[in-house]
């Protein structure tokens, strides 16, 4: 028998999550994200499939970010036709999450050729709302802890805290008389998350690969409550607008959660918030389906007025003409809109309105990959361009790392700490490279752990 893996993303970069594991004639690919960043990151997503997909016997999706599952839809249009296994909340995610994001694709496009702002004549989606729905037909839920059987492997999810439906994947290849386990932990979450589980404690695997998003980084996480408020007064005081880009699941419901706090407190005044994203009532009740799988109660989420994932002023936007009437309404107000890392969708054509003007403050609460808008605006950029526009960056730019869904250096260090031995192999994927050669140095210096990082396209040899 023989068996090995191939690092087709995550692999030197933070996105585009995509390992094929190869067991004799077998072919598995976890993971089927989109690659993010500057332009040329962004060309990987429209380059073929490296492999042929008519090939692979079935996708393993860890959880729902567009990073880890993005690329799914366009997988699917050129020809796979397998198997698509996620866990229940992770597939009713995705019932949102795609065709939403071949929405966007379309809708982008459509604007592009209309404004004459693409290099591309005529600009296309990467995939369509048919590309979408067929990849949803493939998709199998699966239920936490129960194993899963395939030709070639055995597979089980535990939750990771990332986000809703997050899971931490153990691959079993038999082999004469032995098992080989294979660990993909997929995106680790925090350990003292007031919404999500901790990350659940692996004690044996013979590999591991482990993300390293923050694996140079510590989070401050006592200045969550103070920050938040002190933001709020200020927008208030000048009538500005506090624009925070978030990924419409998971992040956009902790934002809100830590919004509602000092309103409920009594610290900040209850200033209106917006939330424009078509999929976030939705979500919402995707956290009542799933109440076993976080901390939140329940009963308080389904309540419209203590949900805890609601403001005391809170408007969801789901009409593109709302979306426009945003751009000019005055503040103070908080604006919450998709994507996190400003790469496409409505987050966009706010960032134009709001960027110029001082009074606007933009708050960045999450991870911005290399090459982003975002992480040019945490960089001090002092222009952007926008559809094909340049913009002026007047607005001052803040942000809260505090509010991370990803495990920090410590963290993931005490993740690894859960092993009863050493696996043989530990590979460092989903991390710029100086965030994963420095776990890399902190698993050899705490655990005598010897981790390698690979690099884009490198197999390796596991069996």
């Amino acid at each position: 028998m023989q068996a090995n893996i191939k690092f087709l993303g995550a692999a030197g970069t933070v996105t585009g999550s995509r390992f094929l594991l190869r067991i004799d004639d077998y072919q598995f690919l976890i993971d089927c994200g989109l690659f993010q960043g500057g332009r040329k990151m962004k060309a990987k997503n429209w380059e073929p499939f490296p492999e042929p997909p008519t090939q692979i016997d079935a996708v393993l999706l860890t959880h729902a970010h567009i990073d880890h599952v993005g690329y799914l839809p366009r997988l699917v249009a050129q020809g796979f036709r397998g198997p698509v296994l996620a866990t229940e909340a992770t597939c009713a995610l995705l019932e949102l999450l795609l065709p939403d994001a071949a929405y966007l694709q379309e809708q982008e496009a459509a604007y592009a050729n209309k404004t004459g702002y693409s290099r591309h004549k005529p600009a296309l989606p990467l995939f369509t709302s048919r590309d979408a729905d067929a990849a949803l037909r493939q998709l199998h839920p699966v239920v936490f802890h129960d194993q899963q059987s395939l030709e070639g492997l055995t597979a089980i999810w535990r939750p990771s805290g990332h986000i809703l439906g997050a899971g931490i994947l153990e691959v079993k290849i038999g082999y004469g008389n032995g098992v080989r386990r294979i660990i993909f932990s997929g995106d680790l979450g925090r350990y003292e998350s007031v919404m999500m589980k901790p990350p659940t404690s692996v004690r044996e695997a013979d590999v591991v690969l482990i993300e390293s998003t923050y694996g140079n980084r510590r989070h401050e996480d006592d200045a969550i409550g103070g920050k938040l408020s002190k933001l709020l007064r200020q927008i208030s005081d000048i009538s500005g607008v506090l624009l925070i880009p978030a990924f419409a699941v998971g992040r956009t419901q902790q934002i809100l959660y830590w919004l509602r706090r000092p309103q409920n407190e009594g610290q900040v005044p209850d200033i209106p918030i917006f939330v424009d994203s078509p999929m976030a009532v939705e979500a919402s009740h995707i956290y009542c389906r799933f109440g076993d799988d976080h901390n939140l109660d329940v009963n308080l989420l389904m309540d419209e007025r203590l949900c805890p994932l609601r403001c005391r002023d809170t408007h969801f936007i789901t009409e593109v003409a709302a979306s426009k009437d945003l751009n000019v309404r005055p503040g103070p107000a908080v604006i919450i809109s998709a994507s996190g890392m400003c790469t496409g969708g409505r987050i966009l054509h706010h960032l134009k309105w709001r960027l110029p003007d001082v009074r606007n403050k933009i708050l960045f609460i999450g991870y911005q990959a290399e090459g982003t808008r975002g992480r040019r605006l945490l960089e001090g950029a002092d222009s952007l361009r926008i559809h094909g526009q340049v913009v002026p960056v007047r607005a001052e730019i803040e942000q809260l790392d505090a509010l991370s869904a990803h495990a920090d250096k410590d963290e993931l260090v005490l993740w690894a700490r859960g092993f009863h031995r050493p696996p043989s192999q530990v590979f460092i994927v989903h991390g710029e490279s100086e965030a994963s050669r420095a776990l890399q140095m902190d698993l050899l210096a705490e655990l005598g752990w010897s981790a390698s990082v690979p690099e884009q396209d490198e197999t390796i040899s596991i069996l």
